[in-house]
């Protein structure tokens, strides 16, 4: 991948971190995940080959370590210091695109499983009951299921037999802005293109555990 008959450390750079599949490997990474499924799950889209491929290419490249989990078979990939350090360069990227970039963003670039994986890991567990607190989100017709404690929220896919304390019932465009904070959790509730029904409670506290981006504050930029 290295382009030859440049010393041109920007270009450089960008034979190492300028594909779109290494740098959501690398937001994964800086995000807290580090096994090969849980960059499955976040990157529904990205073939078995592909991801081994980069991964690779990120461990030759210096920015990442393949080790052992302690005391497990389970391999983990770890940042280096030398991938730590593009974790400006990667936030920065994305506020630019959601600044700059929304408008070429569309539904067909939305992904069910990519968004859940985002939209689980982002639950706000401390504004949430003591103990486990279950949710069913029908997501176009299609249920998920997060199963929330106060250190680790699960996101299943299939039933877990658990009784479920809240359902959140939308369409994925619908959710998706409500997580961008494009549009508002009480507004869409009123509008009804947001349904919930479960416990009291949980309703009433829904715009203070609803699930946000960590980018839900930066707000679209229009070209002159």
């Amino acid at each position: 991948m290295n382009t030859p008959g440049s010393l041109c450390p920007t270009v450089k750079a960008l034979d190492i971190v300028g594909d779109k599949w290494t740098l959501l490997i690398l937001r994964e990474l800086f995000f807290g995940s580090y096994r090969y499924n849980q960059f499955q799950r976040a990157m529904p889209r990205i073939s078995p080959t592909v991801l081994s491929k980069r991964l690779k290419h990120l461990e030759n490249s210096g920015l990442i370590v393949r080790k052992s989990a302690a005391g497990q078979k389970n391999v983990e990939y770890r940042l280096t210091k030398c991938g730590r350090e593009l974790g400006p360069v990667v936030d920065g990227l994305a506020r630019w695109g959601l600044r700059w970039a929304r408008d070429h963003m569309c539904n067909a670039d939305l992904d069910a499983g990519s968004f859940m994986w985002d939209f689980h890991r982002t639950l706000k567990t401390d504004e949430l009951p003591e103990g486990e607190t279950i949710f069913c989100v029908i997501l176009d017709g299609v249920k998920w299921w997060l199963i929330a404690g106060q250190e680790v929220v699960d996101l299943c896919n299939e039933d877990p037999g658990r009784e479920v304390d809240i359902y959140l019932t939308g369409s994925l465009p619908v959710l998706a802005e409500l997580w961008m904070g494009d549009s508002g959790v009480g507004e869409a509730i009123r509008d009804k293109t947001l349904l919930v029904s479960g416990s009291s409670h949980l309703t009433r506290t829904i715009a203070r555990w609803f699930p946000r981006s960590s980018y839900a504050d930066v707000r679209a930029e229009r070209f002159m």
